[in-house]
């Protein structure tokens, strides 16, 4: 198991990772699918979110891809 060490770092629902992205909820699974976008973690029961931190470098390794 690994131990987040970001105190600051907080779980992001599904609308909050298609606002960061940009991305519609099947964009979003497909990537995760194709080993893209990091996956997300179940937090409670059926409930899942994905750390702010692991989307915020996925966007930044898609922009940086561009220059």
């Amino acid at each position: 198991m690994e131990i987040i060490q970001n105190s600051s770092d907080r779980f992001l629902r599904l609308r909050d990772v298609m606002e960061t992205t940009t991305l519609c909820r099947s964009s979003i699974y497909n990537l995760i699918k194709a080993v893209g976008l990091p996956s997300n973690y179940a937090i409670m029961g059926k409930r899942k979110a994905w750390l702010e931190s692991e989307v915020q470098a996925w966007v930044l390794s898609r922009v940086s891809a561009f220059y």
